[in-house]
């Protein structure tokens, strides 16, 4: 793997585990500026540490960013609708989402946040299994090993324990496996972050940590959580390289990416990713983002788009027409379509998988409760085959 560096800068492509201490460290920390390989404006820029990614591998990316927003969009509309209980967006964020699916490959694993819904259908899960989880229902609602993703997280950060010892299960397994833990900005002050990240670093597993900083925790800015220069200069302190990306630019989250996983599977243990975005939506349907940031503050960074940017690169070396855009909107609007049909049926609710998969066996109280509810649903049965109406309209207990 290469070990060039810009200016004197780390990179995760290569350390410098043979250096002095102070060329060791230095070459652990991230970026000054964010890595940035298409601005905005769809420009492509040089960066000799990270090589701009093939433009086809870019207009396949490009496409899933396209059913990214659409799934999205869909999702949004059905919480509206009722069929979903909540839905936290990714709008904005989908170059992220993308790229953290597409760098791995089939042996590896993902471990997803609540938000990563996009992320988790990208890798292959049924969409309908996705949101199941969303939807309200008390399982995940897909198979964690069919495609080798975790099941989504709603806890800040305990997945990246969970995704540490499976890294570290793999190692000693002697398997190539690479593991992708994503987490927002807010998980990196709970305890559970710092935990995962030392034990990595010590056990010097493969393991990529994927920070999504979109500079609010839920209603927190970024200011009331940290004074450190970057949430990548984070990665120091235990020993592993940080990085910063435009988290917006969907090239350089695949060059950046790709490079941790490389790095990884290549037995260079882990390292940290800050991907700098910004959540253009509400944390979820509850919540009321008005109260803590301006229309102004949102509307800043609508022109960094990501799907505006890749579309501009690809339009410039032609690789991505009229007719292109049409079939992957096509394409995208099918996803949502089977999204709608499949969240449109009912689903037939048996209460008493409340107490059945809480313990191997059931405690006391379970027991006493399974047998409460028990006895109201065959009395409100009764009641309804009677004509006298049920519980919740006799029994007021």
């Amino acid at each position: 793997m290469s070990t060039a560096t810009n200016e004197g800068r780390g990179t995760l492509m290569g350390g410098a585990p043979g250096g002095t201490p102070s060329t060791a460290a230095h070459a652990l920390l991230p970026s000054v500026d964010p890595v940035q390989l298409v601005d905005p404006d769809g420009h492509a820029s040089h960066d000799e540490r990270y090589p701009l990614p093939d433009g086809r591998r870019l207009l396949d990316a490009y496409g899933r960013l396209v059913a990214g927003r659409r799934i999205n969009d869909q999702a949004n509309a059905l919480v509206r609708q009722g069929r979903l209980a909540v839905y936290p967006s990714s709008h904005g964020q989908e170059a992220c989402q993308v790229a953290a699916a597409v760098v791995l490959g089939e042996e590896d694993w993902l471990f997803p946040t609540y938000r990563d819904t996009v992320a988790v259908i990208t890798r292959g899960v049924d969409p309908l299994e996705v949101l199941t989880l969303l939807r309200g229902d008390w399982h995940a609602g897909y198979d964690p090993y069919e495609h080798r993703v975790a099941t989504q997280a709603t806890p800040l950060a305990t997945q990246l324990l969970h995704a540490v010892g499976v890294a570290h299960a793999a190692k000693l397994r002697g398997e190539s496996t690479v593991v992708l833990a994503m987490c927002g900005d807010g998980a990196t002050s709970e305890g559970d972050f710092h935990e995962a990240l030392n034990f990595a670093a010590v056990f010097h597993v493969p393991v990529v940590f994927f920070i999504q900083n979109n500079e609010f925790a839920i209603s927190v800015p970024l200011k009331n959580q940290t004074v450190a220069p970057s949430l990548a200069h984070k990665a120091i302190g235990y020993g592993m390289p940080g990085e910063r990306v435009d988290g917006n630019d969907l090239a350089a989250l695949l060059a950046v990416l790709g490079a941790a996983v490389d790095r990884a599977r290549d037995g260079g243990g882990p390292s940290l990713v800050e991907a700098h975005t910004y959540r253009m939506q509400a944390h979820t349907n509850a919540d009321d983002a008005t109260r803590y940031r301006s229309a102004d503050d949102v509307e800043r960074w609508v022109p960094k788009d990501p799907i505006v940017r890749m579309r501009a690169y690809l339009r410039g070396l032609d690789l991505l027409t009229d007719e292109g855009e049409r079939i992957l909107a096509d394409e995208a609007d099918v996803v949502a379509a089977a999204i709608r049909a499949g969240l449109n049926t009912e689903v037939d609710v048996n209460p008493q998988e409340l107490f059945e998969y809480v313990y191997t066996e059931k405690t006391s109280q379970l027991r006493e409760q399974a047998a409460l509810l028990r006895e109201e649903l065959e009395r409100d049965a009764d009641a309804a085959a009677a004509g006298t109406g049920g519980s919740m309209e006799g029994d007021q207990r």
